[in-house]
């Protein structure tokens, strides 16, 4: 009967390790101890670290029990990958790994690796990307705008993945957006039925008519339907940190009477198809309209029903700035000048190509993964400062055009290798049971699997804490982890 191996696991491995740790220390590593090294250099020494620092804090002067190394270099429980070592350092307590043994527990099972967990939960989360709410067209939409779109797009994907229902907020009319985003390979939807009717924001005014906290605005007041007085409001929620304390007076007009109740729409069908599960909403915003966005939260909460309990919060991106560029840029002219650049990077690389009706649509991929690189490789609340006069380079390891062009060629190779194969000209590749994954000496491989593939499902299912019931109003997600974890996916993928 075949022996069955477990998935190796970076946190249960971690987990394994702090628990020898504790029963030596009577349960004193309440915290974790050990940790996974990421230094490219020290990699190539170590796997994994106990700090001496930490050890000072858990023994008399660092000094390890007799029979904790042994019961590392020992350890057998499922998710721990094979140790060739486990020493005592200046550093402290380290781990290496029998890297062939692990090369060949990976590769021999890699879709177990590198396909995302999907947990069947039932639960669903609404993803409100903001700046696409109103009528504001293409022109008026600014670079910091367009990093929460691309950041709510690329959130959708790595939630759906993991199992949850996605609903993405507003429903777009605005055909000229939509054609943008089709560039950029943003498939966001257009259907109109989640779309607030004349009913709908009757409901709400009404609502607000019986509300103590609204007046009716005057009719001079910048088009305004009702003033909402929050400070008193808020005064009386349970839940109040995270909001701005200068919250006041909110003037509100039709569009945010529409925005809510096109989230209410939403968030009613979630607890009707999915009664009893949970449903939250990530309102994705651009630092510049945080605060209005605090006030249409509150003008949710005070509209909505009682049966309508809906965690709210908010993930806010930093500002996204060119510099050398003296008037601000629009996101058209962006991806027109990320476009040419691409284009001329191709033809420096390959020559003219521009009648080649496949090579135009590569051109476009292409300028799509640079603008996704550049907004998303960056944690999603840090600013951006974009250098617009420097060119695009194939060459740039951390560049949207360098991973493309790779994954291309590689993608060329093995089919150009496949077709070789069938015809004789090689013999088939091996199968990975008749491999020896000894001859996988390289640095860059283990960096490859230990950094990149080992972690992949982990990385995914931490992108953001679900459910997102942690206290405070905002939240953060690590979308520049997951991006750079789909990239890893794409690789894969290739290989």
């Amino acid at each position: 009967m075949a022996t069955v191996v477990s998935k190796l696991s970076v946190s249960e491995t971690l987990e394994a390790f702090n628990a020898i740790l504790r029963k030596v220390s009577g349960d004193k590593a309440h915290a974790s101890v050990w940790f996974k090294e990421s230094s490219t250099r020290n990699l190539r020494s170590r796997d994994f670290l106990a700090p001496q620092a930490a050890l000072r804090a858990l023994f008399a002067d660092g000094q390890v029990p007799n029979g904790v190394i042994e019961r590392v270099f020992s350890l057998k429980c499922p998710g721990v990958p094979p140790i060739e070592s486990c020493q005592k350092g200046p550093v402290g307590l380290t781990v290496q790994l029998e890297r062939p043994a692990v090369f060949e527990q990976i590769l021999k099972d890699i879709p177990v690796y590198t396909r995302p967990c999907q947990p069947a939960n039932g639960h669903s989360i609404i993803l409100n990307c903001v700046p696409l709410h109103g009528h504001k067209g293409l022109d008026s939409l600014s670079l910091s705008h367009l990093r929460a779109i691309l950041v709510t797009d690329h959130l959708a994907g790595v939630l759906r993945v993991q199992g949850m229902d996605v609903h993405l907020v507003p429903a777009l009319g605005d055909e000229e957006i939509q054609r943008f985003l089709h560039q950029l390979r943003v498939a966001w939807p257009s259907a109109l039925e989640t779309s607030p009717n004349s009913e709908d924001v009757l409901t709400i005014k009404e609502t607000l008519r019986r509300c103590p906290y609204a007046t009716l605005a005057e009719t001079d007041q910048n088009e305004a339907v009702y003033k909402l007085h929050l400070k008193g409001f808020l005064e009386k929620q349970q839940e109040q940190e995270g909001y701005d304390p200068n919250l006041d007076v909110f003037l509100v007009m039709e569009e945010k009477l529409r925005h809510v109740a096109e989230l209410q729409n939403v968030a009613l069908q979630c607890t009707a198809i999915a009664p009893g599960k949970w449903c939250g909403v990530v309102h994705v915003v651009n630092n510049e309209e945080a605060f209005q966005q605090q006030k249409v939260d509150l003008l949710w909460k005070l509209v909505a029903p009682e049966a309508l309990a809906t965690l709210q919060k908010h993930l806010v991106c930093g500002p996204v700035k060119a510099t050398k560029c003296s008037t601000p840029m629009s996101i058209l002219q962006y991806f027109q000048l990320r476009h040419s650049q691409m284009y001329e990077a191709s033809m420096l690389k390959y020559g003219d190509l521009s009648q080649d009706e496949t090579w135009t649509e590569n051109i476009s991929v292409l300028t799509s993964a640079a603008i996704r690189f550049e907004m998303l490789s960056t944690a999603h609340q840090n600013q951006i400062l974009l250098d617009l006069e420097t060119s695009i380079s194939t060459k740039g390891t951390k560049s949207g055009a360098f991973v493309m062009y790779n994954c291309a060629r590689l993608a060329t190779l093995f089919e150009t290798y496949q077709r070789a194969a069938e015809q004789g000209v090689y013999p088939s590749f091996p199968l990975p049971s008749e491999l020896n994954y000894s001859f996988l000496r390289e640095e860059g491989e283990w960096l490859l699997l230990f950094k990149s593939i080992l972690p992949f499902q982990e990385v995914l299912s931490q992108v953001m804490p679900l459910p997102i019931s942690n206290g405070g109003l905002r939240t953060t997600a690590s979308t520049e982890a997951s991006w750079q974890q789909r990239n890893v996916e794409l690789l894969c993928f290739v290989l």
